[in-house]
């Protein structure tokens, strides 16, 4: 007896964990994430710029890794956790600027704001990996990614200005958690 479905032909059933939330979106095989994110999910905070891989406006994290998500196709990434620049907010509700977001803005690490979302997630990602990269490194990572109004020094300056908190941050947590009460 033949199967009986009501998917569309062609079309697949995708469950994506994206922001902490479960979407099923029901779409073609060779839709890549940054459509699925865009139009299907209405996260418009993931740019498209070249569509090769190769400016990284579309970055994302996918397991805590950078991704292009111009490259992926949506399928590849069901059963990982999905974060976008939405994801990075700060505050109970989320809804405030994140660190990162913040160092980017006091830092004017950025103009025009096409390519920072990528930029915002690359870092995100890379300092989750290595909180103690310094700025050699950190310029390292940023040249993957394209930006042509800042010329990368004030995008460097924020994100070693942030990864520096993070680790004072982390330093006067590691300290408070030591401390033996006073008798």
């Amino acid at each position: 007896m033949p199967e009986i479905s009501h998917q569309p032909p062609g079309q697949q059933l995708l469950a994506l964990s994206v922001n902490g939330e479960r979407h099923e979106v029901l779409t073609e095989p060779r839709r890549t994430l940054v459509d699925v994110l865009r139009h299907d999910l209405g996260l418009t905070g993931t740019h498209v710029g070249c569509e090769h891989g190769i400016c990284g406006a579309c970055t994302v994290l996918v397991d805590g890794a950078p991704a292009r998500a111009c490259l992926m196709f949506a399928a590849q990434a069901e059963d990982a956790e999905i974060r976008t620049v939405e994801g990075l907010g700060g505050g109970p509700d989320g809804r405030e600027l994140g660190d990162l977001q913040r160092a980017f803005t006091e830092h004017h690490g950025l103009q025009c704001g096409f390519c920072t979302p990528g930029f915002l997630m690359l870092a995100e990602g890379y300092l989750a990996e290595r909180p103690e990269a310094s700025k050699e490194e950190i310029r390292e990572v940023v040249a993957s990614n394209l930006c042509r109004c800042t010329g990368y020094q004030t995008i460097v300056e924020a994100i070693d200005d942030c990864a520096a908190r993070r680790r004072a941050a982390r330093d006067e947590e590691v300290s408070c958690g030591s401390a033996t009460p006073s008798r």
